[in-house]
């Protein structure tokens, strides 16, 4: 199965609902993860690393 690309937005909208008390920080995990956080991070890291 093929994970979509990752959605920035939906990803934040999971930060704000723990930030506001909505969510519990186990279950933020988790949507940060099936949203594409690490997927997200790693394109980042990859872009800002230094060319060899």
């Amino acid at each position: 199965m093929e994970m979509p690309p990752p959605d920035p937005e939906k990803l934040l909208a999971a930060w704000m609902e723990w930030e506001r008390g909505e969510t519990t920080p186990g279950r933020v995990m988790a949507n940060l993860k099936t949203g594409g956080l690490p997927e997200l991070l790693r394109a980042l890291v990859e872009r800002s690393a230094p060319a060899s």
